[in-house]
């Protein structure tokens, strides 16, 4: 019987809880997390029935697949607790931005099976993005499981290069807290020019939904969209050229890339 495990209690290990007992991946019994906060431990037992424990290495007997779900400075110090607890048979599956599968191998000082994942927050309403990558010993049934996992949350992508997990940190990674200032900078304008906040914010939210909706469903580009919109002499292209002139792309892609390079950082930080 297929069992995982989660040392770490945060709100993507959550998340992923939350998605495999909705898809049905994996039932109650199937499913430990492990925490150094009891509160946490007492508050998923109690959401969603599952196993709790105080201890790493419990998580690591009980169960096939490990998720580590720590950040990325603790992973050194957790992997040094289980490592003589992996053998062939368990799967290390991390999240932990900015750490290569390299620097886990060196830790265990073994081989070991790994899987190296950059998920988003948007899992935790089961709408997330998670881009995998998978060492040369997982195969291909191990990889499907794995994905069926990811897939209880939202959309998955792999990447055979472990180098572009970087590039999907600066994105989908870091992109929901742009997507988020973006939101209440919207509502800002809003309420700037008359509308009560409660609604601004409502408008701003459901607007950026209802187009990513458009995006994704239907299939249209981001520019025929604007286009669609725009107006001759209308209200949206005159905000359009407000955000051209303020340099709103730029801005965005240098974000992008700011995040991107302190992936890489953090990868440079642990060795």
């Amino acid at each position: 019987m297929k069992r995982i495990g989660f040392i770490g209690a945060g709100n993507m290990a959550e998340a992923l809880v939350k998605g495999l007992l909705s898809s049905r991946v994996f039932t109650r019994d199937q499913i430990i997390i492990s925490d150094i906060i009891e509160k946490r431990l007492d508050l998923m037992s109690s959401l969603y029935g599952v196993k709790t424990t105080p201890k790493n290495k419990a998580v690591v007997k009980y169960s096939n697949l490990i998720v580590l779900s720590v950040k990325p400075n603790l992973i050194g110090k957790v992997i040094d607790e289980i490592k003589g607890l992996l053998t062939s048979k368990k799967i290390l599956i991390s999240i932990a931005a900015g750490i290569t599968t390299f620097f886990i191998s060196s830790l265990v000082k073994k081989k070991v099976r790994i899987v190296r994942v950059m998920p988003n927050t948007p899992a935790l309403v089961l709408a997330g993005a998670s881009v995998l990558y998978f060492n040369s010993l997982i195969n291909r049934k191990e990889k499907e499981s794995i994905k069926r996992v990811f897939e209880s949350v939202g959309t998955v992508y792999v990447v055979e290069n472990e180098e572009l997990l970087d590039a999907v940190t600066g994105l989908s990674g870091s992109a929901p807290a742009f997507v988020a200032i973006f939101i209440e900078s919207l509502s800002d304008g809003g309420v700037k020019t008359g509308l009560p906040r409660n609604m601004a914010m409502k408008l701003a939210a459901q607007t950026v939904y209802g187009t990513a909706r458009m995006v994704l469903d239907g299939g249209i580009h981001p520019a025929e969209l604007k286009d669609r919109v725009s107006s001759p002499s209308g209200t949206t292209i005159e905000g359009i050229k407000e955000l051209e002139v303020r340099g709103f792309r730029g801005v965005v892609i240098s974000a992008v890339e700011a995040a991107v390079r302190r992936s890489k950082e953090l990868s440079k930080e642990e060795k």
